[in-house]
C-alpha cells in the first residue's frame, strides 16, 4: 500500500469539494433551465435552439470546479507522481475546494433560475433573447470570484509554487 502524506490526502478532499459542489450547482442550474426550456418548446417549437443555449449556461460552474480539482490533484502529487503536500498546504487545499465549490453551487443554481425565467420571457416576447442572456450571465460572477480566490489560495498557499 502506498503511503500518502496528510497534506496530499487533504488536497484530495479539496478536489472532491471543488468538483462535487460546483458540479451540484451546475447540474441543478441546468435542470432548472432545461425544465423551463421544455415548457417553452411545448408552446413554440422554434424555441429549441434557444432553450439549449440557456440550458448550457450553468455548465461553466462545473468546468471551474473541474479545473481546480485537476490542479489540486496534479500539484499535490496524486496525478503524475511528484512530491506530496505538507499538512499546511493540504489545509489550504480544502479552502481552495470550498472557494470554488460553494461559489459554483450558488452561482449555478442562480444562473439556472435566471435562465429558466428568461426562456419563459422569450416565449412571450422574442426581443427578450439578448436581455435574457445578460440576466442569465450575471450570476456567473460569483463563480468567477470563487475561481479567482481558489487560484490565489493555491499560489500563495504554496500549492502552485508561490509564496
Amino acid at each position: 500500500m502506498v503511503e500518502i502524506a496528510l497534506g496530499t490526502a487533504l488536497a484530495a478532499i479539496g478536489a472532491g469539494v471543488a468538483i462535487g459542489f460546483a458540479g451540484l450547482g451546475s447540474g441543478l442550474g441546468q435542470g432548472m433551465a432545461a425544465a423551463g426550456s421544455v415548457g417553452a418548446v411545448a408552446e413554440d417549437n422554434d424555441m429549441f435552439a434557444r432553450g439549449i443555449i440557456f440550458s448550457a449556461l450553468p455548465e461553466t460552474q462545473a468546468i471551474y470546479g473541474f479545473l481546480i480539482a485537476i490542479l489540486l490533484l496534479v500539484f499535490s502529487g496524486l496525478l503524475g507522481g511528484g512530491q506530496g503536500l505538507p499538512t499546511e498546504a493540504g489545509i489550504v487545499a480544502i479552502g481552495v475546494g470550498a472557494s470554488i465549490g460553494f461559489a459554483g453551487l450558488g452561482s449555478g443554481m442562480g444562473q439556472g433560475m435566471a435562465a429558466a425565467s428568461s426562456v419563459g420571457a422569450i416565449v412571450e416576447d422574442n426581443d427578450m433573447f439578448a436581455r435574457g442572456i445578460i440576466f442569465s450571465a450575471l450570476p456567473e460572477t460569483q463563480a468567477i470570484y470563487g475561481f479567482l480566490i481558489a487560484i490565489l489560495l493555491m499560489v500563495f498557499g504554496g500549492i502552485l509554487g508561490g509564496a
